[in-house]
């Protein structure tokens, strides 16, 4: 049964996690280094109107760190087929389906330890959740939910490169304008017309406003007119239901189709 082999392969790769700590603690440093660098460093030449710019920045890294967190199903599905490690999968009595379900949920638990240890250095540096528990565990949920979901666009990234190489220069590509090009660090009426058009239309700025204002910190900020970001929660939930309804099935049909690299 594909659910009862999905989770054979998510325990599959929790313990390959745990003997490789050195992955874990690489994948938290990289968004502790942006909470200091922007809060501490960058934060006193960076105001926003309405609110405190610690504030206003937490909601970013989150929505950062979960996007780029994302990136460890392709490169580890990448990584999987150079090594013969799908073949051998599929020789096996297993459904399809379950590499990938274990490959994404896995990640999905890495993501998760990601956030608490992020919301832990948010508080130390001066971050507070300002609303009721129901919303921040719908911010929370939120944020795994557009992770889960975009997970799934790079483990189809990470079977279509050539080698594992190439995955990290690919996905960077796709997540540096997504990420930056946004409102997750500056309010993106301060960028050029262009750029401020696709901020505002960009998904990632509806998920960093969706938690900024479940987590109450948004404050008197204005708030642009796109409809995206005017109803932010709709927005990502319904952008990631598409990208499961298109990437999920994608991603079965390339891993039916690969071949020994």
């Amino acid at each position: 049964m594909w659910l009862s082999d999905g989770w054979m392969m998510t325990w599959r790769n929790l313990i390959k996690m745990r003997r490789s700590p050195d992955m874990v603690i690489f994948a938290v440093l990289q968004p502790i280094m942006f909470v200091v660098l922007f809060s501490q460093i960058y934060g006193g030449s960076i105001s926003v109107q309405g609110t405190d710019y610690t504030q206003y920045l937490m909601a970013g890294i989150f929505a950062q760190t979960v996007v780029f967190g994302a990136t460890f199903s392709g490169a580890a599905m990448a990584q999987d087929l150079k090594d013969g490690i799908i073949d051998r999968f599929r020789t096996l009595p297993m459904s399809g389906s379950a590499v990938l379900i274990g490959r994404t949920n896995s990640d999905l638990v890495l993501n998760a330890i990601s956030m608490v240890i992020m919301m832990a250095t948010g508080f130390v540096v001066g971050w507070r959740v300002t609303t009721p528990w129901s919303h921040f565990l719908a911010g929370l949920g939120l944020l795994m939910l557009f992770a889960y979901a975009f997970s799934w666009v790079m483990a189809l990234l990470g079977m279509s490169v050539r080698s594992p190489e190439v995955i990290n220069n690919a996905s960077f590509m796709i997540l540096f304008p997504l990420t930056f090009i946004s409102n997750a660090f500056v309010q993106s009426s301060n960028l050029p017309t262009p750029l401020r058009i696709f901020a505002d239309w960009n998904p990632v700025s509806a998920l960093v406003h969706a938690a900024r204002t479940l987590f109450g910190n948004q404050g008197t900020a204005p708030v642009p007119d796109a409809w995206t970001i005017q109803h932010a929660v709709p927005t990502v939930v319904i952008g990631a239901i598409v990208m499961l309804c298109i990437f999920v099935p994608l991603c079965i049909r390339k891993f039916a189709s690969i071949s020994t690299r």
